[in-house]
């Protein structure tokens, strides 16, 4: 399917630029980066895009809190993720801001578009209205019971027991988020974004996908199935992008409709500073792959907002949505009020990148909510990373340096070998194709076995002392699995890959998703330790900073 598609666009969702990242966001957003990485070693053309979502209610409720302007605590976390996507190894093409001018000017021109076509309209709704803090209140600064599912503290925006999105004057008992008092209803005019007009072609649409994750794919047709209404898209708001009509000074584009555009508007902007060609990912007709990355509480906002804007302006519509379930902590949800979170800095401060992105692929709420604990973490860095996959190098890799001073003569590649590691290429690239990382990851650890086993039943250590050709022919072959298996793993734990291809003297710049021969074993290097082993005293260390 994709070994047709040149160009491949991934969307990863945008974070609130209001607090520090914690663990539970990047279990949904890692497999981004891998679908990154992968394409590019396909050969395909990718352009791999997010950015921080800088405005909206949660960063105004932290700039009240805090005394401070929404700008500086939006920039102050802007910069904050990009220093930590960094260091987690992120190969964005663009990450971008809602704060950016050029964000502003294109989502002022698809609304100015969407406006001319009558696809956007305005209208005089009663909106909530909190007569002791005497303004308007933003949708999340209401909160009360979600009346489809009864969850007692469902925003007024969306719910995030049942995902169904609201609107605050239908919310059960609602409240006032900053004073707790009951909020009165008050009439406002602001404009609509007409999605009724979008849902027949969107149910076409929604039933011929195949691709979607399972949750994705039930969600949508289960929400289209009770029909869309049409939604506002503007707020009376101090804080946001201004609306491109005259006359609405004191009201502002919705976050929950200019946030989406982003991914056009950061696609633009990189497309102009690299002198690409736009419509090569982005006019509807073109045979370009868009992958969206996202958790399951953004479900809605790239299965029917977005994709009815994209029809609206004409643009490609998402072909798979990679939406992850939720990850719990140590049993229990996360949660930022109570500091129940393992937070991004921190881990990073303590911690290498690559153990935490195979953990969160391989234990991660793939298809299913899953949980993190240290006890589980810590097994899966000594048990698999350092007792399987870096054993093995280490063990080959140190044994070459220790009798032969990292120089050993050139064999043909035993061809039981050689199929080994193209079968693995073949089956982990169509895993990863259809988002199931985590059988992927399964399959090349398969091959790390396999070359366990097969040092094990070779023994070059017995070898060395009868046969110094056959031992030399035994780590060649075993140098082969080694340097394939750092290209089968470089889109999920690239900083250990790179260690391979260091002490191989391979170029990673070079490299495709196929069975790579082994050029140099005649200038190894023995690389620096792949993993480190942790100690068993962090689990409870780490347990004791929760709450």
């Amino acid at each position: 399917m994709k070994k047709e598609n040149k160009h491949v666009f991934i969307g990863m969702a945008w974070p609130y630029a209001n607090g520090s990242l914690h663990l539970g966001h990047l279990s949904a957003f890692i497999p981004a980066d891998i679908l990154a990485r992968y394409h590019r070693l396909v050969g395909d053309k990718v352009l791999f895009v997010s950015g921080s979502d800088c405005h909206g209610t949660p960063i105004s409720v932290k700039a009240r809190k805090e005394n401070k302007k929404p700008q500086e605590i939006a920039e102050t976390y802007h910069r904050e993720f990009e220093k930590n996507f960094q260091s987690l190894n992120f190969t964005f093409d663009y990450y971008g801001q809602t704060s950016a001018p050029n964000h502003a000017e294109k989502v002022k021109e698809i609304f100015l578009e969407l406006y001319e076509k009558e696809l956007i309209y305005k209208k005089i709704e009663a909106l909530t209205y909190c007569e002791e803090c005497e303004e308007f209140l933003p949708d999340r600064y209401v909160e009360g019971e979600c009346p489809k599912c009864g969850y007692a503290n469902a925003r007024g925006d969306q719910c995030d027991q049942c995902s169904s999105l609201l609107n605050p004057t239908e919310l059960v008992n609602p409240k006032c988020k900053t004073c707790g008092a009951t909020p009165v209803q008050k009439d406002s005019e602001h404009f609509f974004l007409k999605l009724s007009a979008f849902e027949d072609k969107l149910k076409k649409w929604v039933q011929n996908q195949t691709t979607w994750r399972t949750n994705a794919l039930n969600f949508t047709k289960g929400f289209l199935e009770q029909g869309l209404k049409d939604r506002a898209i503007t707020r009376d708001i101090s804080y946001g992008i201004d609306i491109p009509v005259e006359g609405y000074d004191d009201k502002k584009i919705y976050v929950w409709f200019e946030a989406v555009c982003g991914y056009f508007s950061d696609s633009v902007k990189w497309a102009q500073e690299n002198d690409e060609n736009l419509a090569d990912w982005w006019d509807a007709e073109n045979k370009a792959w868009h992958y969206y990355v996202h958790g399951k509480d953004n479900i809605p906002f790239h299965s029917i907002i977005w994709p009815s804007i994209l029809i609206g302006f004409e643009k490609h519509l998402p072909d798979q949505i990679v939406s992850s379930e939720y990850l719990g902590l140590e049993s229990k949800q996360f949660s930022t009020s109570r500091n129940w979170a393992v937070w991004v800095p921190d881990y990073l401060a303590s911690y290498d990148a690559d153990p935490l992105r195979y953990y969160l692929i391989a234990n991660g709420p793939e298809t299913h909510d899953a949980d993190f604990s240290w006890q589980q973490f810590l097994d899966r860095n000594n048990n698999e990373l350092v007792g399987t996959y870096g054993n093995l190098v280490n063990r080959v890799l140190g044994f070459i340096d220790k009798n032969f001073d990292s120089t050993i003569d050139s064999f043909e590649i035993d061809s039981e070998i050689k199929e080994k590691i193209e079968a693995t290429f073949e089956t982990s690239g169509k895993l990863i194709e259809q988002a199931k990382f985590r059988q992927a990851l399964q399959e090349i650890f398969h091959l790390a076995q396999f070359g366990n086993k097969y040092i094990d039943e070779q023994a070059p250590w017995k070898e060395f002392k009868t046969d110094k050709v056959a031992c030399q022919k035994s780590l060649f072959q075993a140098l082969n699995i080694i340097q394939n298996l750092a290209i089968l793993l470089f889109p999920f734990i690239p900083n250990s890959s790179q260690k391979v291809f260091t002490a191989l003297d391979v170029d990673s710049e070079k490299l495709s998703w196929a069975y790579l021969p082994l050029e140099n074993a005649d200038e190894l290097d023995k690389p620096d330790v792949l993993f480190s082993k942790l100690d068993s005293s962090i689990v409870e260390e780490e347990k004791t900073k929760l709450g």
